[in-house]
């Protein structure tokens, strides 16, 4: 019978979580990315060389109507109406990260008749604001450097993405716009202005402003907050040329507990161009800053090397810091983290830096064309992350799909946006200390002869993504030494003597098996159909039961949506009312626990 290829661990990886109290911690990988420029995955516009399409975006929400979160992306050097005058693309997207349509807002289209001048840079800055207006469609914030005076217009959009009215806000200079939540609790999203070459303290050291609307979508001049190195409690650390601010911030939320939020804003030009992150504690009534850090090269916990050289377009330096986005908890330690970028080091770096709860870095994860996992092709000078936007759960199946702004170096090039779609993966660990053996390496940095590391130490969750990037279904992790090493499905497990741990990748790339194949399985528990269209049949080898035998049934996000007693050999189960997405099956027994991923499609 035909063996039919899935994302799916095979039955022999499956063996690995059925020993009993298994520990399992969950780390957030690549699955996949959808690159968006003209001409490709349903996105079609008249965009010309130069227009800087992506060179700042965000999710709106559901404009439509249609049940998918959509997407507002700047083209600031567009030039309906007057060179560099600007525009914003209303992205309407389909649930696998490819675009059903899109609506262009300038000058010239989509219903916006302000009049805007050369160099105007319309949609600089975009941020998805929610229902400011109470009609039931989001809106969004759009700004503008007008020379000398800037602005940051409310768009309150139309179900077609055009704009039924808007708001003018003059004065705000601000060469980005990130929404923060609602900071102040009176119902409406809170937005932040990036400036980073306000002189404020001195040249070019940067400031940004919070900024609250009231329900006339005007800015509450009252209660804005500006933070540079003279405002809002910063007090020093900025030095002239630093571009605090940068073109984004990401509100982090409480890392500590604390009852006061973190807010990152990123310093792009300091040390000699490297670039910094700030990590910033507000009060939470004043909004005022009450402790910050400071992370680059060689500081707080951040160990990857920046470069300071000259780039191609004249400036020096990584930039790092130039970008960044909240994505929420990656690698299950209970505290938030942080994905940003160095824009102008080689082709582009991401970066995703997983937090502690004092605001210095446990250790990062590097995405580029070699890195992450994700099987990018860069072109040179590319500029991958020079803006950085986080979706959420765009296909509705547990996985989150964040935005990296790419393009910006390729000659002739009008801008290129990229999905990055990230999984959440059980690492189920062997009690005791063992190793996988045998079988094929897939990656190693460890001397077995030598008994000593051929390359940099790993962290756990830098280990993870090399077996993600290998597709690996089993890894072997040394926590006193960072040795890792990454096996296929063949390796078998073995007593370790040297304290290592071994680990099931539960995201194996494997192959669903054949009928003939369950019913010859040695395996305790059997599940099929996989993939399921319906019903799933769920057999138990096991003819006994006691009171605390147990079957659950698990989203991929890790609800539990069924949970029942275990009380007969072969049980059925019906999905029709769930979301079609990745579950697990996990059974309880008295003598076994084992867990099973199925595709209900």
């Amino acid at each position: 019978m035909k063996i039919r290829q899935h994302l799916c661990i095979s039955f022999f990886a499956l063996l690995s979580l059925t020993k009993l109290n298994a520990q399992t911690t969950t780390q957030w990988g690549p699955e996949g990315f959808v690159k968006i420029e003209n001409g490709t995955s349903g996105f079609f516009a008249a965009l010309d060389p130069g227009d800087r399409f992506s060179r700042e975006h965000d999710v709106v929400g559901d404009i439509d109507g249609d049940g998918i979160l959509d997407l507002a992306v700047g083209a600031r050097s567009d030039d309906d109406g007057a060179t560099d005058a600007g525009a914003v693309y209303i992205v309407f997207m389909n649930s696998n990260g490819t675009v059903k349509s899109n609506q262009k807002i300038s000058m010239l289209s989509g219903g916006f008749n302000d009049t805007l001048t050369t160099s105007s840079f319309f949609g600089y800055g975009v941020a998805g604001v929610g229902d400011y207006n109470g009609d039931g469609i989001p809106d969004i914030a759009v700004s503008a450097n007008h020379v000398p005076n800037g602005v940051i217009y409310i768009l309150h959009l139309d179900t077609n993405g055009t704009v039924k009215s808007y708001v003018k806000n003059q004065n705000i200079v601000s060469q980005g716009l990130s929404a923060i939540g609602d900071l102040d609790g009176d119902g409406r999203v809170d937005i932040v202005a990036c400036n980073p070459s306000s002189n404020n303290g001195g040249r070019g050291r940067g400031a940004i402003k919070l900024l609250f609307f009231n329900s006339n979508s005007r800015v509450d001049n009252t209660k804005t907050v500006d933070i540079s190195s003279t405002q809002g409690g910063f007090g020093t650390g900025l030095a002239n040329e630093d571009g605090f601010g940068g073109r984004e911030v990401a509100m982090l939320g409480d890392l500590n507990g604390d009852g006061d939020k973190e807010l990152a804003v990123g310093a792009f030009s300091s040390d000699s161009g490297k670039g910094a992150v700030w990590i910033l504690s507000l009060d939470s009534s004043t909004f005022n800053v009450t402790s910050k850090l400071k992370i680059t090269e060689g500081m707080n916990g951040f160990v990857d090397e920046l470069s300071d050289t000259i780039n191609a377009n004249g400036t020096f330096g990584a930039a790092f810091g130039h970008a960044m986005c909240a994505p929420g908890d990656l690698n299950g330690d209970g505290v938030p983290d942080l994905i940003t970028g160095a824009n102008q080091q080689n082709d582009g770096d991401g970066y995703i830096l997983y937090l502690n709860p004092d605001k210095t870095v446990k250790t990062y994860t590097k995405i580029n064309g070699t890195n992450g996992g994700f099987g990018l092709t860069l072109t040179p000078i590319e500029r991958f992350s020079r803006s950085i936007s986080f979706i959420g759960d765009l296909r509705g199946d547990g996985t989150i799909a964040v935005n990296i702004g790419g393009g910006a170096g390729v000659p002739g090039g009008s801008g290129t946006l990229y999905l990055l779609f990230l999984k959440p993966c059980d690492f189920v660990q062997e009690p005791g200390n063992n190793h996988w053996n045998g079988g094929n390496t897939l990656f190693s940095n460890w001397n077995h002869i030598s008994q000593s590391l051929t390359s940099d130490s790993l962290t756990f969750e830098q280990c993870t993504f090399k077996a993600f990037e290998t597709d690996a279904a089993y890894m072997t992790y040394n926590f006193n030494d960072g040795r890792c090493i990454c096996k296929d499905s063949n390796a078998v497990l073995t007593v370790s003597t040297e304290l290592s741990t071994a680990f099931t990748n539960a995201c194996f790339s494997g192959y669903v098996v054949s009928m003939d194949e369950i019913q010859n399985s040695n395996k305790q528990v059997k599940v099929y159909p996989n993939p399921a269209s319906s019903v799933i049949n769920i057999l138990v080898a096991s003819n006994t039961f006691t009171n605390t035998d147990k079957i659950e049934i698990i989203s991929i996000s890790g609800k539990t949506i069924y949970s029942s007693k275990l009380s007969k050999q072969h049980n059925t189960f019906e999905m029709n009312e769930f979301p079609r997405g990745v579950y697990i099956v996990r059974v309880h027994s008295n003598n076994y626990t084992e867990h099973h991923k199925f595709i209900y499609e």
